[in-house]
């Protein structure tokens, strides 16, 4: 490791609680970069693909749709797997697919055999999102899960960075089939240190840090405390009484959906994911005809703008878990909240001007905002379920998120081929069609502060009784 970045890594290990635990978040946010480097690989790729075989920009959207599709059908089935059998294991075998899956898709003679081949893909959509949160939950306290959750978030934008990079340089010297043989290879080499991972005890560090894989010190969740000493009740429909939590799928879909503030931030999540997903696919189109750029300058450009997501991702989670630590209850769904506002505030002149040394400030800007909300929305639903459900409840959002995900770009490439004419009219037309749901969004997480302490009460009656 370079020495430059030996004391920051080190840093930042230490603060992830060691090795092991630095070790558990690095491949978890890994494993959720491998689906965005995907994406954004479809989305530079698409002049080579639509060359290679004569599509649209619909087809394009489908290519990326279709994985949403299958991940959303298989996510309630890895859901309960996630709550029932070791979950590090369950990872190691979906990578393996998605590997698989790869090398299968540079094979490819047609655009039907393309959409066949990436099924398989679905695989990591499935089982990343249950079990990275039900993982973070049983290894870190409520205080501290909103900064470790930018970091494992930040896998996505780093995936998708990756994926624009890759394909920028790949595509100069080889075919487009190299760009698939590439991540191939890339996701089996993380199968072995994910089935080698150790798995947590389940559901011991909701309330205490002690409990935690490795936690030093006692230390209440700071929501709990403050809706003890405000005498909040929990709400008698989701406080759970005995073995409610090893409860049907079924019915734990029924109980989901019954925890407000969950309904709530689900549509909030839903939603930012649709936009993201029409970005990954077709930003690179639209930088191209909006700022005048060659398809490799694009390539360069989004991650040097998915730099402003990490720090969005990071600082959400933490400026979150500051404020909650300080007595602000509804610290987390507040930040989310200004998340969404200035990604739309940031995104509305970068979308209407022309000039690159004007956009770039703005759309790094935007970057910032859009990974603000992830993680305080993430450790939010943490909060408000039982630990016990923790999978099949982001199994439930992770349903209707990839359903916004698999509508976002066919619906983004079909209004581009039908809005202004068609082209790169019709694409910015799109994308400002879609930010007052940003705006929505942060109406949405403001709404929810109403009902978040009562779920938080009801998680900690649930767990207070099992304790009896």
């Amino acid at each position: 490791m370079p020495q430059l970045l030996h004391r920051p890594v080190a840093r930042v290990t230490a603060a992830l609680g060691g090795h092991s635990k630095a070790l558990t978040v690095g491949l978890l946010a890994a494993v959720l970069a491998l689906d965005s480097a995907d994406r954004g690989a479809v989305g530079v790729l698409a002049p080579s693909l639509k060359s290679a075989f004569s599509l649209s920009n619909t087809d394009i959207g489908l290519l990326s749709s279709v994985v949403s599709v299958v991940g959303a059908a298989a996510t309630l089935p890895a859901g309960v797997l996630t709550d029932r059998i070791r979950r590090t294991t369950l990872l190691a075998v979906s990578v393996a697919m998605w590997a698989v899956a790869m090398a299968l898709s540079s094979l490819a003679v047609s655009f039907l055999m393309l959409v066949l081949t990436r099924v398989l893909l679905g695989a990591v959509t499935a089982t990343s999102g249950p079990s990275a949160s039900s993982l973070t939950g049983d290894l870190y306290p409520p205080r501290r899960r909103g900064w470790v959750l930018g970091w494992i978030d930040s896998g996505e934008l780093i995936g998708l960075g990756v994926g624009y990079l890759l394909v920028g340089a790949v595509i100069a010297v080889l075919s487009w089939r190299w760009v698939f043989v590439i991540l191939g290879v890339i996701g089996a080499t993380l199968v072995l240190p994910l089935w080698r991972l150790p798995e947590p005890p389940r559901g011991a560090c909701h309330e205490e840090e002690a409990n935690c894989a490795d936690g030093p010190s006692p230390a209440e969740s700071p929501a709990a405390a403050q809706i003890t000493r405000a005498h909040i009740d929990p709400d008698p429909r989701t406080v759970l009484r005995g073995d409610d939590a090893d409860m049907s799928l079924w019915e734990a879909v029924h109980y989901v959906l019954r925890v407000r503030t969950n309904v709530i931030v689900i549509l909030a999540s839903t939603v930012g994911y649709f936009f993201l997903a029409g970005l990954k696919v077709f930003a690179i189109v639209f930088a191209v005809g909006q700022y005048g750029l060659s398809q490799s300058t694009s390539s360069v450009l989004l991650p040097i703008v998915g730099v402003g997501g990490m720090v969005g991702l990071i600082a959400g989670g933490r400026v979150g878990d500051s404020l909650l630590a300080r007595g602000v209850l509804n610290a987390r769904l507040l930040v989310a909240a200004a998340g969404f506002g200035l990604a739309a505030a940031a995104a509305l002149p970068a979308l209407l001007v022309h000039s690159l040394v004007v956009a770039v400030p703005l759309l790094v800007l935007g970057g910032v905002g859009l990974g603000v909300p992830n993680p305080p929305m993430d450790a939010v639903r943490l909060d408000i379920i039982h630990p016990a459900l923790w999978g099949r409840a982001e199994a439930i959002r992770t349903v209707l998120r990839t359903g916004g995900e698999a509508l976002a770009p066919v619906l983004f490439g079909f209004l581009a081929d039908h809005l202004g004419g068609g082209g790169h009219h019709g694409l910015q037309l799109t994308m400002l069609i879609m930010l007052p749901a940003l705006v929505a969004n942060g109406g949405l997480l403001l709404l929810a502060t109403r009902t978040y302490p009562t779920d938080v009460a009801s998680v900690h009656a649930s767990l207070q009784r099992a304790q009896r």
